[in-house]
């Protein structure tokens, strides 16, 4: 065991956020610490590194085992270069190699006593250099640059010129260097590309020591956890396997949870009820009666009612009208800044009802081609064209759709005048703004807050055509899921930039990868895509270097290409099939739901009949206990038929 979590209680102005919180990490877990915005991950880690004091309860690191911690903002500084930042985390290896080359200097002349000693002191450094890895340590800090993202022409950059996001990845980077025995990252993919994400991963995956990670990538942490740890109504609970596994078992918790409160508030109701019966006939004997129910009432351990999180937020996503089939034409698009061109002739369509996210590293132009189709950047060359009857929602990462002067009352007021006071406070409630936090200031707003409240814009818009900007940016998964629902609903056009895997996977129904400014477009979710991503790049780098794409116009080559039903070399997407395929898929998604509500109901019917069977009414009366017996046999086949059938639709 290399930490131990024990009792730890915390609370902030006599509010309890942690509660008896204790967990355990052995040498080589990758743990995720998960839960709601405020439910304290932030707080339980820097209780962990005692940058906070606990109320109550211990933290305990294991003897001579070292811990690293990168927070959520934490970022270098200096006048440094980027390679030089990185570099100053080997300065042992430095000395030593500096050490050494003194010594080789010293035995040129040294006598020959003196010359034994030399090599002796010289020889205990090498194994000592090699063992720290000194003879590849550049090549090591090498790799974990460019794998965060960093080109060799930036290992120059001074650390005082870069964004703030640089930066992070920087004091990443001198993190994973140092090799601490336990490393924890809060949030360590908010400032990563996609590329960047999965090297992290493999990284992590193989890094020999320990490993705690607070992270709202459910993609990531399915890949990287072994162990999760949910903190939720300040209380602590583990789970063994990744994300999706803590997923499942929760969800069969809380149902169970909720299952044995209401079935605890139904007894309690009844026995209330007893007693004031029992009261009101004001005999000695029934007050007695009452009383001696009361004492057994108060001695009952109260269940706290689940939380219910995704009841509380409610998103709706509906167009006011429909548009024509043809909602976005893209035809030789180009976009430069200065002597960075970022593509020079992309083309793409967008039909109605499709959900279409635009993925790629980080300063490849996704976010410019959504600007420009919203008009707030002009194009240098080619033709954006909008269909019959396309309204445009906008959702921006950076919120420029919000005023940050105004309230939030006013920010829906003035852009949705018809609303009424309490329209507008309904709206706002239904996105967790309740009570004087509507007459809250824009710019008061934490990220997370500002993206509810432009998703409560998007959903007033009613537009069926909605272009969103790293939508899921500063939303827990809580909320993220409900966005997900609520686009999977939403019988519009949609095209997205995202970098949630997750989410991609959950909402796509094509994908168009940004990269080497070229478009290719692939017909399905995120999984889909990378079955078939790796054979399309070598494709399309052979057509590159043998410049043998097909020419679009003139002399000009086309800057799309298209992968669907796993032939990567056909250049348009087939409409019609296209279609069809995603009709098929809907039809068999509506048949698994009409099969699994028919499960339920006889599933539930025939839990009814055992209960009824067990009560003293009907255990007695054999002619219903037959009634009751075929009804459930009867039950039972058809269950037996609906088992087969859902594992056809499953399976199919």
């Amino acid at each position: 065991m290399i930490l131990s979590v024990s009792n730890i209680h915390k609370s902030f102005n006599e509010v309890p956020i942690l509660k008896d919180v204790s967990f355990h990490i052995e040498d080589y877990d990758k743990a995720a610490i998960v839960g709601i915005n405020g439910a304290g991950k932030t707080t339980l880690l820097r209780i962990i590194m005692g940058e906070l004091s606990a109320d109550e309860g211990i933290v305990t690191l294991a003897k001579n085992k070292t811990i690293g911690y990168l927070s959520q903002h934490e970022a270098v500084s200096g006048e440094n270069t980027i390679y030089e930042e990185l570099l100053s985390v080997k300065q042992d290896i430095l000395d030593m190699q500096q050490k050494m080359h003194s010594i080789e200097l010293q035995m040129k002349t040294a006598t020959d006593e003196k010359l034994d000693q030399l090599m002796n002191t010289y020889a205990g450094l090498t194994h000592a250099f090699e063992a720290a890895n000194g003879y590849a340590y550049k090549s090591e800090l090498t790799g974990v640059l460019k794998g965060l993202g960093f080109t060799e022409e930036e290992f120059s950059k001074s650390v005082s010129a870069l964004s703030g996001g640089q930066k992070t990845r920087v004091a990443l980077g001198k993190l994973l260097l140092l090799k601490p025995d336990l490393i924890i990252l809060d949030e360590p993919t908010n400032h990563l590309d996609m590329s960047s994400i999965t090297w992290l991963e493999t990284y992590l995956l193989n890094y020999k020591g320990a490993v705690i990670i607070v992270s709202h990538d459910r993609y990531f942490l399915d890949r990287i956890a072994n162990k999760v740890i949910e903190l939720d109504r300040s209380k602590a609970t583990v789970f063994t396997g990744n994300y999706s596994d803590y997923a499942a078992k929760k969800e069969i918790l809380r149902v169970a949870e909720y299952n044995a409160y209401i079935k605890q508030q139904t007894e309690i109701k009844h026995q209330e009820e007893v007693i004031e019966k029992l009261k009101s006939f004001n005999r000695e004997k029934s007050i007695k009666r009452a009383e001696s129910r009361e004492k057994m009432l108060d001695k009952i351990e109260l269940l706290d009612k689940p939380t219910e999180v995704r009841a509380d937020m409610h998103l709706r996503l509906e167009p006011k009208q429909v548009s024509g089939n043809d909602v976005l034409h893209v035809e030789h698009l180009s976009k430069a800044f200065g002597s960075l061109t970022l593509f020079d002739d992309l083309s793409f369509d967008i039909k109605k009802g499709e959900h279409v996210a635009i993925i790629g590293d980080n300063g490849t132009g996704k976010t410019t081609i959504l600007k420009m189709i919203n008009e707030l950047l002009p194009a240098d060359g080619g033709t954006i064209r909008l269909g019959t009857n396309v309204q445009i929602g906008y959702y921006d990462q950076e919120h420029h759709v919000l005023h940050m002067e105004k309230t939030l009352f006013e920010e829906i007021s003035d852009d949705y005048p018809s609303l009424t006071n309490t329209e507008i406070r309904n709206t706002l409630a239904a996105f967790l703004f309740t009570g004087d936090d509507v007459f809250k200031t824009v710019k008061s707003l934490s990220g997370g807050e500002r993206g509810r409240i432009s998703l409560a814009k998007l959903m007033l818009s009613e537009a069926n055509f909605l272009i969103l900007d790293e939508p899921t940016n500063h939303l827990d998964i809580v909320s993220k899921e409900i966005l997900e629902d609520a686009l999977n609903g939403y019988t519009g056009t949609v095209l997205y930039v995202s970098h949630d895997r997750y989410f991609i996977n959950k909402t796509a129904t094509r994908i168009l990868d940004l990269n080497h400014k070229t478009l290719t477009n692939y017909l399905g979710n995120y999984e889909y895509y990378l079955e078939k991503r790796d054979e399309q790049l070598a494709l399309l780098e052979a057509a590159h270097a043998t410049g043998s794409m097909q020419p679009s116009s003139g002399n000009k080559y086309s800057s799309t290409v298209s992968v669907a039903d796993g032939n990567a070399s056909e250049s348009k997407l087939d409409w019609k099939a296209q279609k069809e395929l995603q009709a098929a898929q809907r039809k068999k998604e509506n048949d698994l739901k009409k099969c699994e509500d028919r499960i339920e109901q006889f599933e539930t019917r025939n839990a009814e009949i055992e209960e009824l069977m067990a009560s003293p009414e009907i255990c007695t009366n054999v002619a219903k206990l037959q009634e009751l017996n075929k009804e459930k046999e009867e039950n039972d086949t058809i269950l037996a038929s609906l088992y087969e059938q859902w594992e056809n639709l499953s399976e199919s």
